[in-house]
């Protein structure tokens, strides 16, 4: 499959739920296509989406006035996944993803390829200025963001991020990266290397409704808080700390109060003190417990320990200097 397309711009478009969108999503590639001089190669990638948006593309690909492939996941494995899959797939220079609904014009590509062409970064990402999904949606989604960006990501655009473009050696490493319960954002950012963002304004979808559940959002807001910081276990380590100096003062009061008898009632002190001493001394223990399990979660995730950005040689009887971007992983292609 790899071998008949001669790869050069590759765009990765993941697909559930998007048949009424087709049309459209065909008319803006075709575009960019054009603004390329045709050096551009589609990945679509069919997220076991239950509609006909697979068919369809099947159906009309032949028509398609740029290169594609198609690829069908046996199931819905989520976006991440389909990004993921689409760049293992695409073999060119640089890789931007788009979004089949539209929602991200279709501009916001062009200008991360040429960001990434004119050599001015290595990650390019769209920062979400404002968008229109409704009131509700806007506002749950700008406090999620918000605080994710002041506790987690402080390197995060505040209006978030959903759509990015890359270098081939942003792609060989961030494929290095084998997380399942993941964010793909904090993934991304975690790489390092030179990036940019390019703000934008989220448009209204046109067709349809969003697929993306509120299931699926909180499972989302979980993965990305738990994958990326051991600020919940920090807090309860904290909390537990705080409890148990606080249950030593109050410990004091109480035995000062009890010798002086200003406490008649039958083993309330000695309730007191054990209910506080246990209860704080159980709550620092799990924040202690937390931490271990913290260091071991990041252990299993078999994240490259270096990553290199970039290499300069320099031969002293040739008075050559190579400057070079090297290869991180020989098993990815």
């Amino acid at each position: 499959m790899n071998e008949i397309l001669n790869e050069d711009l590759c765009i990765i478009v993941p697909v559930y739920k998007n048949e009424n969108n087709i049309n459209m999503l065909i008319e803006n590639l075709e575009n960019l296509n054009t603004d390329f001089a045709g050096r551009i190669t589609v990945t679509f990638v069919i997220d076991g989406s239950p509609d006909n948006s697979g068919l369809i593309l099947i159906e009309k690909q032949e028509t398609f006035k740029f290169s594609s492939r198609i690829l069908f996941h046996s199931k819905n494995f989520g976006a991440f996944s389909a990004i993921r899959t689409g760049l293992e797939f695409a073999k060119g220079n640089y890789f931007a993803v788009m979004s089949a609904d539209s929602q991200e014009p279709p501009e916001l590509v062009r200008d991360f390829f040429n960001v990434l062409e004119n050599d001015q970064a290595d990650l390019v990402l769209g920062a979400r200025s404002s968008r229109d999904d409704g009131f509700i949606n806007d506002t749950l989604s700008k406090i999620f963001w918000m605080i994710y960006k002041k506790l987690v990501l402080p390197d995060l655009p505040k209006g978030g991020a959903d759509v990015f473009a890359c270098n081939q050696l942003v792609r060989t490493s961030f494929l290095s990266i084998k997380e399942p319960n993941s964010s793909l954002i904090s993934q991304l950012l975690w790489l390092g290397y030179r990036r940019k963002f390019l703000p934008y304004k989220r448009q209204k979808r046109r067709h349809e409704k969003s697929a993306w559940r509120f299931s699926a959002k909180i499972h989302y807001m979980l993965d990305s808080v738990f994958s990326s910081t051991d600020l919940p276990i920090i807090l309860a380590l904290w909390i537990g700390f705080l409890g148990v100096l606080a249950t030593i003062i109050f410990s004091i009061f109480l035995l000062a109060a009890h010798f002086s008898n200003s406490i008649d009632v039958p083993g309330y002190v000695s309730l007191a003190l054990l209910i506080s001493i246990f209860g704080s001394a159980s709550i620092f223990m799990q924040g202690v417990l937390g931490s271990y399990l913290w260091r071991t979660f990041e252990n299993t995730k078999n994240r490259p320990l270096r990553l290199i950005s970039r290499s300069s040689e320099y031969n002293l009887d040739s008075k050559h200097k190579r400057d070079y971007l090297p290869i991180q992983f020989s098993d990815i292609n």
